[in-house]
């Protein structure tokens, strides 16, 4: 186990602290009392949180492939289960995204949640556990565990804190993901009685039947394809975002979504390298259904939240594209992807959040000509609509050139059809953009005691919000400027994966029998059908 682990150095656990604080944080908190309290010991424990992560940007070997910060205690023996803890060039990437995202859901919800301060401040704490340990879990029931864990949280957040149909949103939510992780399990039991280990790296490394792959592929892939989501399992996404809170939202945006793409990173391409190689052609499909579905539903919504939502569809499958052309621009590309929706869309959450909370509408008709009255508000909403829209010198640009040049380099009419992603992304970031800012769907410039009513109700940025925004801010520049020490940092996982892959793909003969070949034709036959 040691040979792929590289030992915590720290003077301190640093990847169980950032498991434990949030624990502990919502114990404490279920002691105070006081919603001003309650606020600040929540902004106070995620600020730690993500304070105490740092050194896994600044002490991070990028050299090595092997999983670093690394913690292992023996757990249940008889089971061979431990609790191993690790981070790769991979998951600290996104352990980074989730720590430094947190704070800002306590920030964007200061005044937006009305009720229940203690309850909420408990589930979000709880929800920042349960995600980190996804990133950080090297074991295959740890792993579990801590996917399944999320369900409760954001289920709650959903149902307690959401909108006029936030029951039938959550119940949505939790039956298709919690039906994407049975599969999941599967797989997981599958791969123990076949090995004997739950250890994901020894997972990587043994050699499978073909037609074992195929099944576990399959499990895996369909409960990381729900969480995404990819066509034609994205139905639960647009309604959990327009009944979440704005916190919820950005969770769902900027790290729930981030576990799919990491679980295909981290489980398909490594666990079953050849099963992958023969899905290519499906799952690079079903990523370009995902591309256009999601720029078209999205070009047609009114409300904000909605078109905003179906646009995750679409970027989403810039992510599985990338993942799928299995070369390194692809899966860099993928990676910066997933950074980069997490900072633009959860901003853009945060931005329909504030006016939300001054109009009480997410109509985009209802919030119209706001270059008037809210200066401030309209830069950060010009800044992030270029960004999602993959403006050159914004962050988003940087990653979907990458997935291109990736689709370019090895399938060229995949990377012609997904540029039509693109272009459907330009329409309706720009429609958007210019109906909030510019149109005036009365038909007249506001005057009198219309100009002075809306003059009161949409009073622009307070510094709490210009602080959440212009933090975001730095780093759709930074990334889009500047994006080498970020893929750096990937350069020799990314190289590992695809020596994985490339390694994998060669099946040992017995495995390749007729039998196998015969299951694996009718799997894909039947799949192929069905979509």
């Amino acid at each position: 186990m040691e040979n792929y682990l590289i030992l915590n150095t720290l003077n301190y656990p640093i990847l169980s602290m950032l498991l434990i604080l949030p624990v502990v944080g919502a114990i404490v908190a279920m002691f105070l009392r006081g919603d001003t309290v309650l606020k600040v010991w929540g902004l106070l424990v995620t600020l730690v949180t993500a304070l105490i992560s740092i050194p896994l940007w600044t002490r991070f070997d990028q050299t090595t492939a092997k999983y670093q910060f690394a913690e292992l205690r023996h757990w249940f023996p008889a089971l061979d289960l431990d609790f191993v803890l690790g981070v790769d060039g991979i998951s600290v990437l996104l352990v980074l995204l989730t720590t430094l995202v947190m704070p800002l859901c306590i920030l964007c919800s200061w005044t937006y949640i009305k009720t229940r301060w203690k309850e909420f401040v408990i589930v979000t704490l709880l929800m920042e556990t349960a995600m980190l340990g996804v990133f950080v879990s090297l074991n295959t029931v740890l792993f579990y565990i801590f996917w399944e864990g999320m369900l409760v949280p954001m289920y709650l957040i959903i149902a307690i804190w959401g909108g006029a149909r936030k029951d039938y949103a959550a119940i949505k939510f939790f039956l298709y993901t919690f039906t994407g992780s049975i599969f999941l399990l599967v797989a997981i039991i599958a791969m123990y009685i076949t090995t004997g280990t739950f250890f994901i790296p020894e997972l990587m490394a043994h050699s499978y039947s073909f037609a074992f792959q195929v099944w576990i592929f399959l499990a895996c892939a369909i409960g990381f394809a729900i969480k995404m989501p990819m066509f034609p399992f994205h139905t639960w996404l647009p309604a959990a975002h327009v009944e979440a809170p704005v916190a919820g939202s950005v969770i769902l945006a900027s790290i729930l979504l981030k576990m799919g793409g990491y679980g295909f990173l981290r489980f398909c391409l490594p666990m079953a390298p050849a099963a992958t190689l023969y899905f290519v052609p499906l799952l690079i499909g079903m990523s370009l259904i995902s591309i256009i579905v999601g720029g078209y539903l999205a070009l047609g919504q009114s409300d904000i939240k909605k078109l905003i939502a179906y646009s995750s569809v679409g970027h989403m499958g810039f992510v599985t594209l990338g993942i799928f052309l299995l070369n390194d621009a692809g899966i860099k590309g993928a990676m910066l992807q997933m950074l980069n929706h997490g900072v633009t869309t959860g901003a853009l959450f945060i931005l329909i959040g504030i006016i939300y909370e001054r109009t009480h509408s997410r109509e985009i008709g209802d919030n119209s000509k706001l270059g008037m009255f809210m200066p401030i508000y309209v830069t950060f909403l010009g800044i992030f609509s270029l960004s999602s829209l993959a403006f050159p010198g914004t962050n988003s640009f940087v990653s979907e050139f990458l997935v291109l040049f990736g689709a370019f380099d090895k399938y060229p009419l995949v990377g012609a059809v997904s540029i039509l992603g693109a272009v459907l992304a330009a329409a309706y970031m720009l429609r958007l953009l210019q109906k909030m800012v510019w149109d005036d769907s009365d038909g007249h410039v506001p005057h009198g005691e219309h100009a002075e009513e809306r003059k009161r109700i949409l009073f622009d940025c307070n510094y709490r919000e210009i602080f959440q925004l212009g933090f975001l801010t730095i780093f759709v520049f930074w990334i889009g400027l500047h994006p080498t020490p970020l893929l750096d940092m990937l350069d020799s996982t990314v190289a590992h994966l695809l020596h994985q892959i490339d390694a994998g793909s060669i099946l040992p003969e017995a495995a390749q029998n007729g039998e196998s070949h015969a299951l694996l034709e009718n799997a894909g036959t039947w799949i192929k059908n069905l979509f």
